[in-house]
């Protein structure tokens, strides 16, 4: 019994986020590859075959670099924040709806919405730390930015728990054995998408990270071995957020070869936006948050939540 409940779940989280950072590795060889095709020149192609083994290369030499950090840091927070927030990032794997039971998640999607409510704490404490100006204005701006897109996330998953009657994800693959989510709630997606876009800090919302202006952001003092946390973390949330999308909107086969090309096509689109499209302005940025997703995002909700009182009125 001791086994069962405590080594097996232990052996099955560990070989889950072993995956999932391998996953990590061969998105930013996607990414870069992707991205190169899109300029018009080659990706890495000069390590091994096809340059197949270069985020491993990456890896290492990140790694194994000296660690610096600046004098007047404030040292504990800047140095911990970095692993924090890959904590956090492999934390929320855990929902995954598995049918081996691994863990039972009937809160799953809550779970989801306090571990990326916490995750904005990273990145304000990592900016704060830093004691520099440029890194500050950047975690600033981050948090700015993800409070008010966590806002329409939420509403929106609110929608589906009205719609389905639970938070658990498992749900959704039993209610998707028909028909896909996609096709009733294609607007829902569309911003869900675009939430996850800034939720992630990715083009065209990377005002964490405009080079143009803020050097680099809120990580513009990590070196080695902090910034290739930060890096993990960002990419392990980037495939999270393809795998959760395909949860929720493209039916929930987990177990279908299907399930992961969709979960790839999902993480390629987030390529594809950083490969074609310019950064937004900062102000048209919070006006897309409250003027066009608030209303959207609440708009369904009451839609959702009139259709189950009008059904519960039927029924009884």
């Amino acid at each position: 019994m001791f086994i069962y409940d405590v080594i097996m779940p232990f052996i099955g989280s560990l070989i889950l986020i072993i995956c999932v950072l391998v996953g990590v590795a061969f998105l930013t060889l996607l990414e870069r590859k992707v991205l190169g095709y899109i300029q018009i020149r080659k990706g890495p192609n000069k390590v091994g075959f096809a340059g197949i083994p270069q985020p491993f290369c990456d890896a290492i030499k990140l790694f194994t670099k000296e660690q610096t950090y600046p004098i007047l840091s404030n040292y504990m927070p800047y140095y911990f924040s970095p692993v924090f927030s890959l904590f956090l990032a492999l934390l929320v794997w855990m929902i995954i709806p598995y049918f081996t039971g691994l863990y039972s998640f009937n809160l799953g999607l809550l779970f989801f919405l306090c571990c990326t409510s916490l995750g904005v704490y990273t990145v304000m404490i990592a900016g704060w730390s830093s004691n520099s100006n440029y890194a500050l204005l950047g975690g600033l701006r981050a948090v700015a930015q993800t409070i008010s897109y966590e806002v329409s996330m939420a509403l929106i998953l609110l929608s589906f728990v009205f719609l389905i009657g639970s938070y658990c994800l498992l749900d959704f693959f039993l209610l998707q054995g028909n028909i896909w989510f996609l096709f009733l709630t294609f607007p829902l997606a569309l911003s869900w998408f675009a939430s996850c876009l800034a939720e992630t800090n990715r083009t065209p919302f990377d005002f964490a990270e405009g080079e143009s202006e803020l050097v680099s952001g809120f990580n513009v003092e990590y070196s080695s071995g902090g910034f290739a946390l930060i890096f993990l973390a960002e990419y392990a949330s980037i495939l999270f957020m393809s795998m959760l999308f395909c949860v929720i909107f493209l039916g929930c086969d987990l177990f279908t070869f299907i399930f992961f090309i969709k979960l790839t096509f999902l993480s390629f689109m987030f390529i594809w936006a950083r490969g074609t499209l310019p950064r937004f302005r900062y102000d048209k940025l919070m006006y897309l948050a409250w003027k066009s997703f608030l209303p959207l995002s609440l708009n369904y909700l009451f839609l959702f939540l009139g259709a189950k009182i009008l059904v519960l009125s039927i029924m009884f």
